[in-house]
């Protein structure tokens, strides 16, 4: 297994080496404005002095430890990713409970879906001017954003996944005496996870998407902070260092996640042994 899966990423990486290869020898025969399209060796070289501390190391920095943290990006990834972590906690916490009372629930889902049904085509982008007006600059209005794009998927892939349980199961249960809360909670739930499991992962994506619109209108540090300041003064090395920045984090959180569902999902798949 640990040979197929080098192998695997062996192959995934064949495609972006040949694209930096093309993009290089482009650059280094001038065929691109340098100001537009940096070469690939001036992206790197950016993204060091992005990751590496601003000032050599004193004994006013204070601890080692601290100097050599304290570089822009290492700053400005924290500060993104306490805004994804707390935005998705408020949106994922709120979506969760609730998606599995209108799966559950006939009645509520009457009630209760056509308002999601009017508010979910509406991206978070769109709430921009209401969270300043609301709260102002800072945290709260990029927690508010991320916590809408969060909110949705998880509410969607919940509902969707307590209603599309099998009614064979359903009916076995019933046929032994469940209770409405023992076929909630023995039944419903588990067979929903896989779909509950599946919004996580939308739903982490989606507010990793918006953090950086955020950052960009109510903030003043975090990446997408640094990319728009770094589009004022024209350092196009530095936008495309931190947009790499943004896909590299973006493919570890959903590495993650997905490491995550393949754990909690074993017994779906048959794999407990």
């Amino acid at each position: 297994m640990a040979n197929f899966n080098w192998r695997q990423a062996g192959t995934g990486v064949i495609v972006p080496v040949v694209a930096i290869a093309i993009w290089q020898t482009f650059s280094s025969m001038g065929w691109v404005n340098a100001l537009v399209l940096p070469s690939p060796y001036a992206v790197l070289h950016k993204w060091f002095e992005y990751l590496l501390p601003l000032t050599p190391y004193s004994a006013d920095s204070g601890s080692w430890l601290k100097w050599a943290f304290s570089g822009e990006l290492l700053i400005d990834t924290f500060n993104s990713m306490y805004r994804v972590v707390v935005g998705f906690l408020v949106g994922a916490g709120l979506a969760l409970p609730l998606g599995l009372s209108m799966g559950a629930s006939k009645r509520v889902y009457a009630w209760l879906n056509p308002l999601m049904q009017v508010l979910r085509p509406i991206p978070p982008i769109a709430y921009i001017p209401l969270s300043i007006l609301w709260f102002g600059l800072g945290n709260p209005p990029a927690v508010f954003l991320i916590a809408i794009g969060a909110f949705f998927p998880v509410l969607i892939n919940t509902i969707a996944g307590v209603r599309n349980v099998d009614s064979i199961y359903l009916r076995a249960a019933r046929n032994l005496g469940a209770s409405q809360s023992t076929l909630f909670l023995r039944v419903m739930l588990p067979a929903s996870v896989p779909y509950i499991l599946s919004g996580v992962r939308i739903g982490i994506g989606t507010a990793f998407i918006v953090v950086i619109v955020a950052e960009m209108i109510a903030v003043n540090n975090g990446l997408g902070f640094r990319i728009l300041e770094a589009r004022e003064y024209f350092w196009s090395d530095k936008i495309i260092a931190g947009m790499i920045s943004i896909g590299m984090l973006g493919l570890v959180i959903d590495l993650a996640v997905t490491r995550l569902n393949n754990h909690l999902l074993r017994w779906h798949r048959g794999l407990e042994n």
